[in-house]
């Protein structure tokens, strides 16, 4: 079983430097080399993070092996253009990483006639995903410079069946409604009324829906006037702006942070996906009498350098009043080896990024290689004083071998 995650660690693993080196000195290179390079890297995408993650409807994966994901990243992020991971383009937003992109594509099942309203424009690459799988995308973003860059690209692009706005998604688009489906790539505490009116009947809706590091991604369907709900998996995207920050209820509290189901006990309806956490790759959770904590663990497995196997949740911090984190985790390994390099080994990641996440900086805690029993790890990594949020990952960081993991804790040392 696999989640996703709206908002990436950005930890580099193999895959990231293979990619790296395809697209060496990419902005002094030939067009047609360029190209080349970046066909082969989309194709590699396509295949191994795409398809490979479960997605498998072809339209959609062709959508994805044929658009241009580096044209819609600043200059400076675009060597990874093509790895899964979410990246910064600037104005406290993200551009989500290609699995999710194409899984949310995916769920919200477009046929060539349809009419998508999509909230969230971001940097145009979603609308641009789905513009040769409907008639027509109608994108609304609320910061403008972003709105305009994106609809200045995709212009340049030459996606003539975008049609992009500046405004508060939570308004929606009343003037194009009824829309057959809409699509969020941002999150409110509650579903928006305006949008659920501007859905046709028999329409489709995905949407993150929940606390600011309690997400949960949903797919509805309006069925006689009424919303019917089904949820996906656990999401962390950025914030609905506007209206609808304006009327969350619930605000984080960063200092006091603290992670949700440490112990992987609780999952979600249909089993196998742990709550409060997200973005899994390569992993279950395993019934074991054996478990130190409760009855279940997280299993990670890779037996490819550089794949990823990892699990990821998020939690607010305010390093203004944190000036440490106490991290602590049981584990158990079986064969692990390095990845691609020495400090490709399993690890506790933590991700710090601004108020702004136009700064960021990584903190990791080796939890050993080779084979051992179940073990105690604790560690401390220190905040940085700018740090507002962050993303704790579990991962194997690009090595091979299995991993467990269990009773995952961390305690803010206080200033």
């Amino acid at each position: 079983m696999k989640t996703i995650s709206m908002a990436g660690l950005g930890a580099i693993t193999g895959t990231a430097v293979l990619c790296m080196m395809l697209a060496h000195r990419l902005p002094g290179a030939p067009p047609d080399a360029l190209g080349e390079r970046m066909t082969a890297l989309r194709e590699r995408m396509t295949r191994d993070d795409i398809a490979a993650g479960g997605v498998t409807d072809g339209r959609v994966l062709e959508s994805m092996r044929t658009t241009p994901r580096h044209e819609f990243v600043p200059p400076a992020q675009r060597h990874l253009a093509y790895v899964d991971m979410a990246l910064p383009i600037g104005e406290k937003q993200t551009i989500s990483g290609p699995f999710v992109v194409a899984y949310m594509t995916e769920r919200l099942a477009p046929k060539p006639a349809d009419r998508v309203l999509e909230i969230g424009t971001g940097s145009g690459y979603q609308a641009a995903v789905l513009a040769p799988l409907v008639k027509t995308v109608y994108s609304i973003e609320i910061n403008k410079p972003l709105g305009e860059k994106a609809a200045r690209t995709l212009a340049r692009l030459g996606y003539r069946n975008v049609v992009t706005k500046i405004g508060d998604g939570f308004l929606g688009w009343a003037e194009h409604a009824p829309f057959d489906k809409i699509i969020v790539t941002c999150s409110p505490e509650e579903i928006p009324t305006p949008l659920v009116d501007q859905l046709a009947e028999g329409g489709l809706m995905v949407i993150p829906v929940g606390e600011r590091y309690e997400q949960m991604l949903v797919l509805l369907t309006k069925r006689d006037g009424q919303m019917v709900r089904e949820s996906l998996v656990p999401s962390l995207f950025v914030p609905m702006t506007g209206q609808a920050e304006d009327a969350r209820q619930v605000q984080p509290d960063g200092s006091r942070p603290a992670l949700g189901n440490g112990g992987f006990e609780d999952l979600l309806p249909d089993g196998g996906v742990p709550t409060a956490w997200y973005y899994g790759r390569q992993m279950e959770v395993v019934d074991g009498e054996d478990a130190p904590e409760g009855a279940r663990y997280l299993r990670l497995e890779n037996a490819e350098r550089g794949r990823p196997a990892q699990l990821y949740q998020g939690f607010a911090i305010d390093g203004r009043v944190v000036a440490k984190l106490d991290i602590a985790l049981d584990v158990r390994a079986e064969g692990i080896r390095e990845g691609f390099s020495p400090d490709e080994l399993p690890a506790v990641g933590v991700q710090y990024f601004d108020e702004r996440r136009a700064r960021s900086s990584r903190a990791l805690l080796p939890v050993g290689k080779g084979t051992f029993p179940w073990k105690r790890v604790e560690g401390t990594l220190t905040v940085p004083v700018w740090a507002r949020e962050a993303i704790l990952v579990i991962g194997m960081l690009g090595g091979t071998g299995r991993l467990e993991a269990d009773g995952v804790r961390i305690d803010g040392v206080m200033r």
